[in-house]
């Protein structure tokens, strides 16, 4: 019986390498968020004397949106893997990230919401200069749900926080 059991504890144990094809898909979500980069890069300086500065602007939040997702990707990619999957050898490279090997599963959940929060409020700010530069067709209701959803994003971040601390004071 010790034998199946060892046997199955092994089975359970390795199949967190189920994960690994996760991780490598969203390497590619990243390389399709830089082809999106450079498209959008492409566009504001082919344009740059024709757009108005409004429209430069909103494009300039767009670039700066993919960015904060392409780091959120790869925060959940080195974060993920490593808490679930395997450690990241590359302790003596010199560009290894400090935070590295650091981040928890508490962490990572604090450090996705926050980067969903920055994400949420650029694009809360495109529509805000959106609405400046067509000022007569403004979606009110539109402007509504974005607010609520920023939002309900920012309270679950402090309530997420809250209970992370709620939980590490508790005595074990």
């Amino acid at each position: 019986m010790r034998k199946v059991e060892k046997g199955l504890e092994s089975v359970i144990f390795n199949s967190r390498w189920l994960l690994a094809p996760f991780f490598f898909g969203l390497i590619i979500s990243i390389v399709v968020l830089l082809i999106k980069f450079m498209q959008y890069l492409f566009y504001l300086v082919q344009n740059l004397f024709a757009l108005e500065e409004g429209v430069v602007v909103t494009s300039i939040l767009t670039l700066v949106d993919l960015s904060l997702v392409g780091s959120l990707l790869l925060m959940i990619i080195f974060s993920g893997y490593e808490i679930f999957v395997s450690k990241i050898d590359v302790s003596n490279h010199e560009d290894r990230p400090d935070w590295m090997g650091k981040v928890d599963f508490s962490g990572l959940k604090l450090k996705v919401i926050g980067a969903i929060v920055a994400i949420s409020a650029i694009e809360l700010l495109k529509t805000f200069m959106e609405m400046r530069e067509v000022p007569g067709e403004v979606d009110e209701s539109l402007i509504l749900w974005k607010v609520v959803i920023h939002m309900t994003f920012v309270v679950s971040g402090v309530l997420f926080a809250l209970m992370d601390k709620i939980a590490a004071s508790t005595k074990h």
